[in-house]
């Protein structure tokens, strides 16, 4: 039971999130715009969870490594499982941007 709910919500082995950016992967925040705008990791592009199914169209390349994130990590986990559902082959949940954010600085 707790491995099914650490893997719904992208928790497990320790990811190098740095290592990951560094080799070209995205940060997704899936907050709402106006959450965003008070504050978000460097480089990272909006798209609000509520409207990520009709914006795909944003991140083409369904190979490219993302990392989603909002505030909490329970909405980056649904985006996770969103774009995992419509073919996005390398996805991780960050989690928190905030959390997301320093994790990125320490392992850099």
């Amino acid at each position: 039971m707790i491995n099914s709910l650490k893997k719904l919500f992208g928790f497990g082995p320790e990811v190098n999130y740095a290592d990951l950016i560094q080799k070209g992967a995205i940060v997704v925040d899936v907050r709402s715009k106006d959450e965003y705008s008070n504050g978000h990791v460097n480089g990272s592009i909006n798209i609000p969870v509520g409207s990520l199914s009709n914006n795909l169209a944003q991140l083409t390349d369904k190979s490219k490594t993302i990392i989603t994130c909002c505030a909490s990590g329970v909405r980056s986990a649904s985006a996770k499982n969103i774009l995992k559902s419509n073919g996005y082959t390398s996805v991780f949940n960050g989690g928190g941007w905030n959390s997301l954010n320093t994790k990125i600085k320490k392992q850099s």
